[in-house]
């Protein structure tokens, strides 16, 4: 792109070199001349404003492309979390399962509980470690596309520090929609073809030649100056104008677009990220720290008798429910957001480079 723009800020013209020698008798007759058409109408400095707005344009897709890959692997990031998350908790429930199936055996021995809870238990713990199974995968695949994304990444690098999320999301104005990457890029595109348009109506007009030589005929010494202007009689290049402006009028209209489109864009992800988020603080403010006092409540409960096992398994598989539940609805949360820092731009301005 920088070669292009540089050629495009050449000058149009290049001089021209004309050589010629006769003999007529005993007479040796040359001649030497140099001609130089004038940019009359200054198409070098529109070629070089359009060179610089294609460099622009490049520079704003390239910082789509970024940011388009920063939204993956933050997406990657989200998901890989939740999975560790919810995986912990499946964990969590086969192992307390397990023990669970231990004691009722025990208590089965000694008379204190029938056989039928034994196997409601054992039910209870094959189901569960199907869920573990199936869980345990999710999780496999996320630390997969991380590592396609992030070769670099391990389990210990974690992922995403809390403090790397913000508490808002602007508004979307016309001032920061318009230095979006994308939205940027095509308004240098139009920019670019408006230059074009210009250049291709001023290239209509006839830039004149000038020429001077110098020779000897005869035994004369001879100095001539030309001056060639091209007529535009059978040609006036309107086609050629008309053409630049129907690609400008589309490169503009590509521009509203998109800058409409992004409004859009931006505002949607913004109100969907808004309502995950209260829903998630409901959800946190529900259950506060009642999910860790449930569970040794129905622990107590069922040691004590004034639970049956078959509730008491029942409670539990509605405890782990509801913390996976949560969780989801976290991830939710959290790749909304990630779609609105996206469709914002803000998610380019939280990634620093690493020293």
């Amino acid at each position: 792109m920088n070669a292009n723009a540089e050629a495009m800020g050449q000058p149009i013209y290049n001089p021209e070199l004309s050589v010629g020698a006769d003999r007529n008798g005993n007479e040796n007759n040359y001649a030497v001349g140099l001609e130089q058409t004038i940019d009359l109408w200054d198409r070098r400095s529109l070629n070089t404003k359009q060179a610089t707005f294609q460099k622009t344009a490049a520079m704003h897709m390239y910082k789509q492309q970024v940011l388009n890959k920063t939204a993956e692997v933050v997406t990657a990031l989200v998901e890989w979390k939740t999975a560790s998350e919810a995986a912990e908790i499946a964990q969590s429930q086969k192992a307390q399962l397990t023990s669970l199936l231990q004691l009722v055996d025990a208590r089965q021995k000694t008379g204190d509980i029938g056989a039928i809870d034994a196997q409601l238990t054992l039910l209870s713990l094959s189901q569960q470690i199907a869920q573990v199974a199936d869980i345990e995968s999710n999780l496999v695949r996320a630390e997969i596309q991380l590592q396609e994304l992030l070769p670099e990444w391990s389990q210990s690098r974690g992922g995403l520090p809390e403090e790397f999320w913000p508490s808002s999301i602007s508004v979307a104005t016309d001032e920061i929609l318009s230095q979006y990457p994308l939205v940027a890029s095509s308004e240098a595109v139009w920019r670019s073809m408006k230059e074009n348009t210009e250049s291709v109506r001023r290239a209509s007009k006839p830039d004149p030649t000038f020429g001077i030589s110098a020779g000897r005929d005869g035994g004369d010494s001879l100095v001539g100056l030309t001056v060639s202007v091209p007529l535009h009689v059978r040609n006036n290049f309107s086609a050629e104008t008309r053409a630049a402006q129907s690609l400008e009028l589309e490169a503009e209209a590509q521009w509203i677009a998109t800058f409409r489109k992004q409004r859009i864009d931006w505002e949607a992800a913004r109100g969907s990220w808004q309502r995950y988020e209260y829903h998630l603080q409901s959800w946190k403010a529900l259950l506060a720290n009642r999910a860790e006092h449930s569970e040794k409540l129905l622990e107590r409960q069922w040691q004590s008798g004034d639970l049956s096992t078959p509730n008491y398994l029942l409670a539990l598989n509605q405890r782990t429910e509801s913390l996976l539940a949560g969780i989801e609805l976290e991830k939710q949360a959290l790749l909304a957001l990630t779609e609105a820092l996206y469709q914002s731009g803000q998610l380019a301005t939280l990634i620093q480079p690493m020293n």
